[in-house]
């Protein structure tokens, strides 16, 4: 009787185990049950073998240190040209001149290298005279005392005659300054002006009107503006109005002067005026005197 009961007594037990557990089927579950179910995030799968790294690593720019030199010369060299461009396109000086004053500037280049030539014409026969002539030693001496006397006109030391022009300066606003001097110099020297006299307040009486300031104008003139107005021309201290009195060529040295940009111009943009006078006859008679020399002596 005992042994029937233990056998019936455990079989009974475990159906009512096995009972329990189906009506808690969540509970008491294996490892191996969570470990078979589905992860809660949705899985991308890969597409023909290449994953999302993959399409990112192939759009990825790969750049090499020489792409990297040619691209930063490409950029200077684009650089280089566009600021050449427009260095090109810049207006010059001449774009807005008037078409009579393109032409008068080209008379002018046009009558300095005429100048020139016939300057070169006379040396060349002067050096054939002198080499192939008959009489070479009256030639050169000739030709000694006309380059005295040449140089003597340049170096202020000789009064000078001829035609010329004479161009008077006014400054009612006192605004003339030394470098306006200087400029109208520099024009009438590249006109071709071969003698120059500045003077200072110009007088009744002609070019001989006495207490007068006159300055002969020569390569090392200075000029320097004056403490209390005016020019100091060679240490001599001018007053407006000034007038340079210069032997030359009358056409060519006003046409010069007249040039847009020019001497005319600058001392119209100070509140002044620039009259010029042409005239067949110029003395320019202000002379200078020449420091005696105390190292140097003639060769012999």
């Amino acid at each position: 009787m005992s042994a029937r009961r233990s056998s019936d007594g455990p079989a009974e037990t475990g159906a009512v185990v096995r009972s329990e557990q189906e009506q808690r089927p969540d509970q008491d579950l294996p490892d191996r049950d969570l470990r078979d179910q589905d992860p809660p995030g949705p899985v991308t799968p890969p597409v023909d073998g290449v994953g999302t790294g993959s399409w990112r690593r192939l759009l990825r720019p790969r750049l090499r240190r020489v792409e990297v030199a040619v691209a930063v010369l490409l950029a200077v060299l684009g650089f280089a040209a566009a600021i050449q461009v427009r260095s090109t396109q810049e207006v010059g000086p001449l774009a807005a001149a008037r078409q009579e004053d393109l032409v008068q500037i080209l008379d002018e280049l046009q009558n300095r290298d005429d100048r020139l030539r016939s300057e070169i014409a006379t040396l060349e026969q002067t050096r054939r005279e002198i080499t192939t002539g008959s009489d070479r030693s009256a030639v050169a001496l000739e030709e000694a005392r006309r380059r005295t006397q040449l140089l003597g006109v340049l170096a202020g030391t000789v009064p000078a005659r001829g035609p010329g022009v004479r161009v008077t300066i006014s400054d009612p606003e006192n605004r003339m300054t030394a470098d306006v001097l200087l400029n109208a110099l520099e024009e009438l020297r590249a006109a071709g002006a071969e003698a120059v006299q500045l003077e200072g307040p110009v007088e009744p009486g002609g070019d001989t009107a006495p207490g007068r300031d006159r300055v002969r104008v020569v390569a090392s003139t200075s000029f320097v503006d004056g403490d209390q107005g005016g020019v100091e021309v060679d240490g001599k201290l001018l007053q407006a109005p000034y007038r340079f009195s210069v032997i030359g060529d009358p056409d060519t040295i006003a046409t010069a002067l007249g040039i847009p940009g020019g001497a005319v111009a600058d001392v119209e943009q100070r509140g002044g005026r620039a009259g010029i006078e042409r005239s067949d006859d110029v003395l320019v008679g202000a002379l200078r005197t020449l420091d005696a020399p105390r190292y140097a002596r003639p060769a012999e």
